[in-house]
């Protein structure tokens, strides 16, 4: 019973940490002072669709080809990029996002849609108790969520935001170029 808890909480916390999702969520926190309610959108993100992947496995991959979820992903971080840059020349005092909530939603949903730990998460759920694997993944995705949001929100009180805006914005940028082309 502890290693359907540990095992899957381990083996997707290393996975996940420096990934595209851990980046989008560092970015996303230098946008906004609203951590809490982003930290809710992104935990709320990895819950229906790492959810989604222990109760029905890898089965989203085979009714949305895996190519078009990353072509939605890849559009989905280049329009973040684009609009992380368009705000960069709006003369605004702060560039808080509309909705945290919602943009950390909407971004990490896509994007961890046909993900290797989404997919890991459903393989390990057909072989280990679903409901700790479940548990197991949330632990650890929401302790690497709070590092990177917690990272963002000390890195933009030190670094201008104009700077942090353009490279969140290339950033965004790059990432969905490498969706689409890989």
């Amino acid at each position: 019973m502890l290693q359907d808890l540990l095992i899957p909480m381990i083996v997707i916390g290393i996975a996940e940490l420096g990934d595209k999702t851990q980046i989008a969520i560092f970015m996303l926190s230098t946008k906004t002072k609203e951590h809490l309610k982003l930290l809710s959108g992104i935990i709320l993100a990895f819950l229906l669709a790492d959810g989604a992947a222990v109760l029905a496995g890898d089965y989203i991959t085979r009714i949305l080809p895996i190519n078009y979820i990353k072509i939605i992903s890849g559009l989905i971080f280049i329009l973040f990029g684009v609009f992380a840059l368009r705000s960069m020349r709006e003369e605004k005092e702060t560039h808080d996002l509309k909705n945290p909530f919602y943009s950390g939603f909407a971004l990490i949903f896509i994007s961890e849609l046909g993900d290797k730990t989404q997919i890991t998460s459903g393989l390990f759920a057909a072989r280990y108790n679903p409901l700790f694997v479940l548990i197991g993944i949330m632990i650890s995705l929401t302790l690497l969520s709070i590092m990177a949001i917690y990272l963002g929100k000390f890195i933009s009180t030190r670094i201008n935001e104009r700077i942090l805006s353009k490279i969140g914005g290339i950033v965004f940028i790059l990432i969905g170029v490498v969706f689409l082309v890989t």
